[in-house]
């Protein structure tokens, strides 16, 4: 393991040296990278640096037990020899973490898909009320989140809403939200005061360049429509609404929210890489996670990962077996337990699998 902190260090350092070089700061492709490349080890190589530093401490307060000490003195050595070690453990651990293979998708950003399954309106109440959720948890993180398409009900909420979310780190952590969300709870036309089930399905996805997958122009038939529903005067009068179909997997992608069907075209070119991509990463990955006891994060869709009881002001992660009694402060975005939580698993489960 030191080696490898060695060499991450020798990289660091190297970089620094590079990114001050003329030949990479006029080459903005160049000073990309290597800026991107430098950011990423940052933390390891801080961690990894304060390390040494309690090791020589460590091994400076050890050597003072062989000198001549008053009790006094004797007593101050062993407390600080005490604060160290815990230190060190606690470095050492954070260090595995830090050297864990890293999901190269956790920097991009995010297009996230909610749509209501079982239960009506009530499901299509519940995905917009987790759309907000997810709205203002990408405010406290000072992200910036913008609507691609939507389906809106009558009686209010989504049968289903796309976003792009923008900023750094979202898909390490939105990631774990990938799912089915169960809510439990009385519907305002529920007379007899009986409690309903309904679901809505999260899908979290990278946005995906296209360095990361290319789509040959032959592979996608596009289609151009009439949009329809609410939208004013442009509706059904000009021919604004883009669908593509992605021929090889038969993903289709339908964008009708601008009025110009240039920005719907771009919109949904940006849609149908997301889905593309992350269709072929999950394969690889469930490949991946068949020879792991865990797959935090990376399960299937279908499969029910959090309840929401309103009556009981109670949500539960069924992947973890936590439960918060936070319903209400929760659907304010303030998600982060949970996905705390999710992440303290998925590193045990990973720092487990690689000592096994």
């Amino acid at each position: 393991m030191y080696d490898r902190l060695q060499m991450v260090e020798d990289r660091y350092e190297s970089l620094n040296e590079l990114l001050s070089d003329p030949a990479v700061t006029s080459d903005t492709n160049k000073l990309r990278d290597y800026s991107k490349e430098q950011s990423s080890i940052a933390e390891t190589v801080r961690v990894y640096r304060r390390y040494k530093e309690v090791q020589e401490q460590l091994a400076g307060a050890k050597e003072m037990f062989n000198e001549k000490l008053d009790d006094e003195m004797r007593e101050m050595v062993k407390m600080e020899v005490a604060e160290l070690v815990e230190e060190n453990s606690e470095l050492e651990q954070s260090l595995k973490i830090l050297l864990l293979p890293k999901d190269p998708n956790d920097d991009k950003n995010v297009i996230i898909e909610i749509r209501g399954a079982a239960g009506g309106d009530e499901a299509a109440l519940f995905a917009g009320d987790l759309f907000n959720m997810y709205a203002r948890y990408v405010e406290s993180k000072g992200w910036k989140i913008e609507v691609l398409d939507s389906n809106e009900t009558g009686v209010g909420g989504y049968k289903e809403v796309s976003a792009m979310i923008t900023g750094q780190g979202a898909y390490s952590r939105l990631k774990y939200e990938n799912g089915a969300h169960r809510v439990q709870r009385v519907p305002e036309t529920e007379s007899g005061g009986r409690i309903h089930t309904s679901t809505a399905t999260v899908a979290v996805m990278p946005e995906a360049e296209e360095v990361d997958i290319e789509i040959a122009d032959n592979d996608v038939r596009v289609d151009i429509y009439h949009a329809s529903g609410a939208g004013g005067q442009h509706v059904n009068k000009t021919a604004s609404a883009v669908r593509l179909t992605h021929l090889p997997t038969g993903i289709a992608v339908a964008m009708q929210d601008e009025r110009s069907q240039l920005k719907n075209r771009e919109k949904a070119f940006k849609v149908l890489r997301a889905r593309v991509y992350d269709k072929i990463s999950s394969e690889i990955q469930s490949e991946i996670d068949q020879n792991r006891k865990s797959a935090i994060g990376t399960g299937d869709r279908s499969e029910r990962i959090r309840t929401y009881n309103f009556p009981q002001n109670r949500v539960t992660d069924h992947r973890i077996g936590l439960t918060i009694q936070k319903l209400d402060q929760i659907l304010t975005g303030k998600i982060d337990e949970f996905i705390d939580a999710l992440i303290m698993e998925d590193q045990t489960s990973k720092l487990e699998s690689l000592t096994n």
